[in-house]
């Protein structure tokens, strides 16, 4: 990983593109933007650019495609989005039929690309701050969760809310919420700390999506608003099909996290 982190997004997305970079991508490109995929084709179009807008926390859009174009050219110009990812998951009428490492066989001329902001974005100012991220630490993708809080409809879609899990020191978890709170454009401060039970999570140590990591004495759980949400909101709301990123595995943009910072 520690080459990965100091490598120019350009460079690690030729990596992926040519498949020797297959796995989640957290910690990589240090100080360049990530970002959540979700494709759809045109006739659902608006209705998702309607349910990010009601959906900020979860669904923070740096970027949405012109119809047919797999060029994101707002945050890397030179990229292609049916390639540019480790893993892409494909769902059709709501049910998840397969992973595949590029999309090219299913890529259709009235198709929309939205890149969704990813919390990978605010662990650099967390790891410069001294905040350890446990997924990191461990080698392993971010444990990700369904909650029972429902987002808000817009059109077809509709679903639960999905959080991306960190545990942390009391007094870490009180540093996290300031600095991300900058980042609004990559989901913001958390949205529950504590008690996943009263998210709806039953069980800390099965992630719906992602890994399970270690939660030591004396730390507590903080959950963000993850920008997963869309692929439980396809589920629930089963368009004809619907391209995501993998859970964990993202796409780099060439835009500095900087630019997503409010301070």
């Amino acid at each position: 990983m520690n080459s990965f982190e100091t490598m120019a997004p350009t460079d690690i997305r030729k990596l992926i593109s040519s498949g020797q970079i297959t796995g989640p991508t957290a910690g990589m490109a240090k100080g360049y933007t990530q970002a959540n995929l979700a494709i759809l084709k045109k006739e659902y179009a608006f209705d998702f650019l309607l349910f990010c807008q009601r959906n900020p926390k979860a669904c923070p859009l740096v970027d949405v495609t012109e119809v047919g174009s797999y060029i994101p050219s707002t945050i890397a110009k030179d990229a292609d989005i049916r390639t540019d990812i480790p893993k892409y998951r494909i769902y059709k009428d709501g049910v998840f039929t397969e992973e595949v490492t590029d999309i090219k066989d299913y890529w259709e001329d009235d198709m929309v690309a939205f890149l969704i902001g990813c919390s990978f974005t605010f662990e650099t100012p967390l790891l410069e701050a001294g905040i350890p991220i446990r997924h990191i630490e461990e080698n392993c993708n971010v444990p990700m969760y369904k909650t029972n809080i429902d987002c808000a409809k817009a059109g077809v879609f509709e679903g639960p809310t999905v959080v991306s899990m960190r545990p942390m020191s009391q007094a870490d978890a009180i540093r996290a919420i300031q600095i991300t709170s900058r980042f609004p454009g990559v989901h913001g401060a958390p949205i529950h700390i504590g008690d996943p039970s009263l998210i709806g999570i039953n069980d800390i140590q099965q992630p719906d999506f992602g890994d399970a990591v270690t939660i030591k004495e004396g730390e507590i759980p903080v959950f963000w608003a993850c920008g997963v949400t869309p692929q439980a909101v396809a589920m629930q709301s089963k368009p004809s099909i619907m391209i995501t990123h993998a859970p964990g595995c993202m796409f780099i943009s060439d835009l500095k996290d900087e630019k997503l910072s409010v301070l």
